[in-house]
């Protein structure tokens, strides 16, 4: 693994900080265990040796962690709560993955490394902000990967890398330290359902830390045969993207499902969002910061210092609105299913496709319509790779649960993922993250 992160990684950029030395110590150390107990090495480490990597916004012992930022990082150099959990379960650490600055953007583009490329084309951005946790599993540079999504940051790269991204519910895996604007989940991505699943009972769980983590009930899984589905097209959806999600129909009708297309169930809530988002990054920067900061963020920022205090409050309202209109969504549906991104991956270096990449227009999230509603309401969602374009390029199918149905979300999405039999890996990977 460390091998192929030297060879394979610079020409993509996934890695910003490689332990190599603890890595290779540890997986040693992994290795005699096994000679030695054989089966019994797993008890108690059901990830021995699992090669794992962890987004540069999450705290991680032993590794610096920059946050994509230029910016000093006064947080304690500490394991977070669920890079000890992977730990005490056997995993191995091999580094630290790219972000935006704070996870700022739906890109991996920072001033302290070079943009994060998408292992199936070089030219094109892998997404953001956890791109280079998804970049890493889709070239078998790690097995699985803790990312963070605060408005899609998981699930969006997860469709453009063509792997699997799993943003569970809000508080089901404890965020520490705690973001103010209460949309941020530590959620992870691998390349099947099935390694995602094994990792959530390693993870889950409270923590003193973070008041929000073991709030989210965790709902009994129904039947998953017929499920109720609602399929949602969300406008600007471009073809390519399209064809591909339309493929999945007649696939979940042969499972049994039931599967209505429904308009999009409620009013865009991407004003509230960007407000929230703003505000909160605005608490976290001092003005004497400023000349240090990644130039769009900056934008988002000084908005964010000019909002009142009934303006934030506003957003909030628009929160809880569309909280309790999805909660009732929910009644008449399981699932929710909808293409993840609407678009394909655009050009490496941009924080967003054209018309939406000046930050200043406060539109450089505006692009990904179907991701951060369901931050706002703190559901369970998983992005699925589907199918590629005529471009070569992957398509994710997000499948959105009830809050605390991320059981029913995970298998679900496992029996889709068995009954399509794609191995999306891209030409030139290794394999050795499998």
């Amino acid at each position: 693994m460390l091998t192929a992160i030297r060879e394979t990684d610079p020409g993509i950029g996934a890695y910003v900080e490689v332990a190599h030395a603890r890595a290779l110590r540890e997986a040693e150390a992994a290795d005699r265990l096994l000679a030695t107990a054989g089966e019994a090495a797993f008890r108690g480490r059901p990830l021995l040796g699992v090669t794992v990597s962890v987004k540069d916004l999450i705290q991680t012992e032993g590794l610096p962690t920059r946050r994509g930022s230029l910016l000093a990082n006064r947080r304690a150099a500490a394991d977070a709560p669920a890079v000890a959990r992977l730990r005490a379960a056997g995993a191995i650490v091999v580094g630290k993955t790219t972000t935006s600055e704070y996870g700022w953007s739906a890109s991996t583009v920072s001033r302290v490394s070079a943009p994060t490329r998408n292992p199936w084309a070089p030219d094109r951005t892998a997404g953001g902000s956890s791109g280079g946790s998804a970049a890493a599993v889709a070239a078998g540079l790690c097995t699985v990967s803790l990312g963070t999504d605060g408005a899609g940051s998981v699930r969006i790269p997860a469709a453009f890398c063509g792997v699997v991204g799993f943003k569970p519910s809000y508080g089901r895996i404890p965020y520490v330290p705690p973001c103010a604007e209460r949309l941020s989940h530590v959620g992870p991505l691998a390349r099947s359902v099935a390694d995602v699943a094994e990792l959530m009972p390693v993870l889950a769980g409270p923590d003193h830390r973070d008041p929000d983590s073991g709030t989210a009930p965790a709902l009994p899984t129904a039947p998953l045969v017929p499920l109720r589905i609602g399929w949602i097209e969300f406008p600007g959806t471009a073809d390519p993207v399209r064809d591909v999600t339309e493929g999945v129909l007649p696939v979940l009708t042969a499972l049994g499902h039931r599967v209505d297309r429904i308009e999009v169930p409620f009013p865009d809530p991407y004003g509230a969002l960007v407000d929230i988002l703003a505000a909160a990054d605005a608490h976290g920067t001092a003005p004497e910061d400023d000349s240090r900061c990644d130039r769009g963020r900056l934008a988002v920022v000084r908005y964010g210092r000019s909002l009142s205090a009934a303006a934030v409050a506003r957003a909030e309202e628009t929160r809880l609105a569309l909280r309790a209109r999805l909660a009732t969504v929910m009644e008449s549906y399981d699932l929710l299913a909808m293409a993840t991104v609407p678009i394909e991956p655009f050009a490496a270096d941009a924080i967003a496709p054209p018309w939406a990449a000046d930050p200043a227009d406060l539109r450089w999230l505006s692009w990904s319509p179907a991701a951060h509603p369901f931050n706002l309401t703190g559901q369970p969602a998983l992005s699925l790779p589907v199918g590629l374009t005529p471009a070569g390029l992957p398509v994710g199918l997000q499948l959105v649960g009830a809050v605390g149905a991320d059981d029913l979300v995970l298998s679900a999405a496992g029996l889709l993922e068995t009954a399509l039999g794609l191995t999306l890996i891209p030409p030139g990977s290794t394999t050795e993250g499998t």
